[in-house]
């Protein structure tokens, strides 16, 4: 019995370091949204209706009771998936952000494979070769990725390879023809052109999403290449490494088959970090190619000053955020016996 207490409380610490997280980001997301100069109530009723009106309505929406009990009824509705009306669409919170948020999934996890698989690859390269001239012409290319505001790097492209080469698609995840042809079964553009069975609205997919890809993924290969070259040339001054490098293994094997799998924890949190930076930072990206993500969401519900979806779109990336770091955490201790 004593020896099963410890492990029954390692198995329950993550989760209730997880349930700890979300409540924060629960009551910080609530004491924005009440610290909002913005007040709801008008949003509602308008500027000219009466007071009696007014004060009906907020009754209606409990904005007459104290904080703790606000508080308490936010738990309560959001336990029941309420996360309340959006009053720049008319539509249930939920609901909007079920319908924004697989675009935003799809392009960040494309644009994650491309610059993590690209990433590792230079990463690891850069460290055989560290100091040579690929090495610098890799560390400029990755410092200029940190370095170029998004935006511009995006407006840029969309000026060169769509309006001047036509070499791809514009703004927007599908063309005019195909937008209301197409059933949105999953909510991935993808997915769904290729369940039509049309296979020309499957490439066009592909062509609208080939430059928000590169472009997310350039940004996100741009930090994994950078930690991942320190990585392997901190591993590398190891002793194992100089032992493996006395019995005749050569540097690509070194890399491959000790300095790789000792430096695996380290890629996932990188790795990880990167995608939880997509998932939230797209709101740019997003907005340069008309992409009807949850950035672009969050920017509209912004300018309208709606917060309750502004709410309820912080909630939702939040909560990616910490439920991503999570996992990571878990499988870096799965792969990891040193974390262990």
């Amino acid at each position: 019995m004593s020896d099963l207490s410890p492990r029954v409380m390692r198995l329950l610490q993550p989760l209730f370091t997880l349930a700890l997280t979300l409540l924060g980001l629960l009551l910080v997301t609530f004491a924005l949204s009440a610290l909002s100069p913005v007040d709801r109530v008008l949003q509602i009723v308008g500027d000219h209706a009466s007071q009696s009106t007014y004060d009906q309505v907020r009754h209606q929406l409990g904005l007459d009771q104290p904080l703790p009990v606000q508080f308490w009824h936010y738990l309560v509705d959001l336990a029941h998936g309420d996360l309340g009306t959006a009053s720049a669409t008319g539509q249930p919170v939920l609901q909007d952000l079920l319908a924004a948020f697989p675009a935003t999934l799809e392009l960040a996890t494309l644009a994650l494979l491309v610059g993590a698989v690209l990433g590792v690859i230079a990463g690891v390269l850069c460290a055989r070769v560290a100091g040579s001239p690929w090495d610098l012409a890799v560390r400029t290319m990755t410092l200029l990725g940190n370095s170029v505001p998004i935006f511009w790097l995006g407006l840029l492209m969309l000026a060169l390879f769509y309006a001047k080469l036509q070499w791809s698609a514009g703004p927007g995840r599908l063309d005019d023809i195909y937008q209301f042809t197409v059933e949105a079964k999953t909510g991935f553009v993808l997915i769904d052109t290729w369940l039509s069975g049309d296979r020309e609205a499957f490439r066009n997919a592909i062509s609208h999403l080939v430059l928000p890809v590169l472009l997310l993924g350039y940004y996100s290969l741009a930090s994994i290449t950078r930690l991942t070259r320190s990585a392997c040339l901190s591993e590398m001054n190891k002793e194992y490494i100089l032992l493996a490098r006395a019995k005749g293994a050569g540097e690509m094997t070194i890399l491959l088959r000790h300095v790789l799998p000792n430096i695996r924890g380290t890629l996932l949190t990188v790795i990880a970090l990167a995608y939880t930076s997509m998932l939230e930072g797209a709101v740019l990206t997003e907005t340069v190619f008309s992409w009807p993500g949850i950035g672009r969401y969050l920017t509209t519900a912004l300018f309208a000053g709606d917060t309750t979806a502004i709410m309820g779109g912080t909630l939702l990336i939040g909560a990616s955020f910490v439920l991503i770091n999570q996992l990571t955490d878990v499988l870096v201790r799965l792969t990891d016996p040193r974390v262990r």
